[in-house]
């Protein structure tokens, strides 16, 4: 194996522990995204975060990110900002299906959930099909 494709594989693992561990470390909210149709992970699928404001009772918009190669969007939200409340993650899976040719019967899958300690880690993960989708709390 050349010298080259060896530093390659090194820099992808150490990208990929980079990755983890900002997303262990960082925020206590994760997710990831499993396409179970195809027995691959959710790459480059548009993910948005939002609060509800109880008072209003309209969502606020926390943050918006895209899913890595590992179906993973590390960072949703620091432990500063992480609080009691309710929170909703949307998934824009209508626009991952164009991408990859096909079309869905869901243009886009929200996930709400109340969160009462803000103090633990959450693991809300999506594991999804053209027609179908499932979720629920990992660690």
């Amino acid at each position: 194996m050349s010298v080259q494709r060896l530093q390659h594989i090194r820099d992808h693992i150490l990208a990929a522990n980079k990755c983890a561990e900002m997303a262990a470390s960082e925020s206590p909210l994760t997710t990831h995204v499993l396409n179970i149709g195809m027995g691959i992970p959710g790459s480059q699928l548009g993910i948005s975060l939002h609060f509800l404001n109880p008072s209003a009772a309209t969502w606020n918009l926390i943050t918006t990110g895209t899913t890595n190669d590992d179906g993973r969007c590390p960072g949703l939200i620091s432990r500063e900002t992480f609080k009691s409340g309710t929170y909703k993650l949307r998934f824009e899976t209508g626009q991952y299906w164009e991408k990859m040719g096909q079309t869905s019967f869901y243009p886009y899958v929200e996930i709400v959930f109340t969160i009462t300690e803000p103090s633990q880690k959450f693991h809300v993960p999506l594991l999804l099909s053209r027609f179908s989708y499932s979720t629920y709390r990992g660690s």
